[in-house]
């Protein structure tokens, strides 16, 4: 897959998530196999970008591969500006959210709400490929509602101005994360637009990947929450997109250093005090069975960044023992 000038090694992007696809989550799934890692979404608007939370996505050193970074809200001028401002930090794709369902997004007219507004969309989208000299993406929903869908006329709307993918969750706004994700959407749009799609929503299987591409005809697919605690996903997808075999489970010494490794990284971004805070939602998702939550319950009121080392040790020293 193409974006721009940049040739994609694979199919398998990593989704945006806020408070979850920080610099030391991209890289990890990186180092797996993910082609691309989408920038955790910051706020187009300049007023909220001198606080650590924001510096942190704007902050581009150490970052492996090709910088992608979303932006999100409703201003034109705005967007523009903020996608300029991205690109002078050093992003080399920027990605556009209309999207997001959060309320504190869309009380604002921004994210996924944008699409019931076509020609706002169109403005904003024409106002940021004329910012800058980067790739601009663009990541939408089906639509706004079940009863309104309208993916494949804001997906034309997003060729005529020039986005050069689009991303596409198969889902409305109205659905948030519930039920299951349809794909015929997606499939619609792929067969109405000459740009990249790439197809999102309950990706979770190396089977699952394989189903939404051959059904939407979609260029790659996106992963998000499949991904939580399992960076090695976009290891086991690709394995089986060129096979047709599974991996087998992830080794526990193998789990034991990518776990370590990633709250290492948390905490030297953000620090100690911040940094475990990170590291324990971060821990329950990489052991989200029944059979750890009393783990999960004693690790998540350690306050040191030795004690956390220490249970996770002690807890893979008695994986290995069993």
């Amino acid at each position: 897959m193409q974006i721009g000038p940049y040739q994609l090694k694979n199919q398998l992007i990593v989704a945006p998530m806020a408070g979850v696809t920080d610099q030391p989550f991209r890289n990890l799934c990186l180092r797996y196999g993910a082609a691309l890692a989408v920038s955790e979404m910051l706020s187009s608007n300049p007023e909220v970008w001198d606080t650590d939370k924001s510096r942190q996505r704007m902050a581009h050193a150490g970052e492996d591969g090709i910088r992608s970074v979303q932006i999100a809200g409703a201003d034109p001028d705005m967007m523009a500006h903020a996608a300029l401002v991205n690109v002078q930090q050093g992003a080399q794709i920027i990605d556009i959210n209309m999207g997001c369902p959060a309320k504190k997004v869309n009380k604002k007219l921004a994210g996924s709400a944008l699409l019931q507004q076509p020609e706002l969309v169109k403005a904003i989208l024409q106002a940021v490929v004329a910012a800058v000299d980067v790739p601009v993406t663009l990541k939408i929903r089906t639509g706004w509602a079940p009863e309104h869908r309208n993916g494949v006329h804001i997906a034309q709307i997003a060729q005529d101005c020039g986005i050069a993918s689009l991303a596409v969750h198969g889902r409305t706004r109205q659905c948030m994360y519930k039920g299951d994700a349809e794909y015929d959407t997606i499939r619609a749009i792929k067969q109405n637009v000459s740009i990249p799609v790439v197809a999102n929503g309950d990706i979770c299987t190396p089977e699952k990947a394989h189903y939404v591409l051959d059904y939407t005809g979609a260029d790659a697919v996106m992963i998000g929450r499949g991904a939580q605690g399992r960076p090695w996903l976009f290891r086991e997808i690709q394995h089986y997109l060129e096979t047709g075999n599974k991996l087998a489970p992830i080794e526990v010494d193998e789990k034991r250093q990518v776990m370590l490794e990633h709250l290492k990284n948390l905490y030297a971004l953000y620090g100690e005090y911040k940094g475990l805070r990170i590291a324990r939602k971060h821990v329950g998702w990489y052991l989200d069975q029944e059979a750890q939550r009393s783990f999960r319950a004693d690790f998540n009121r350690l306050e040191t960044v030795e004690e956390q080392r220490s249970m996770l040790e002690r807890y893979f020293d008695e994986l290995v023992k069993n």
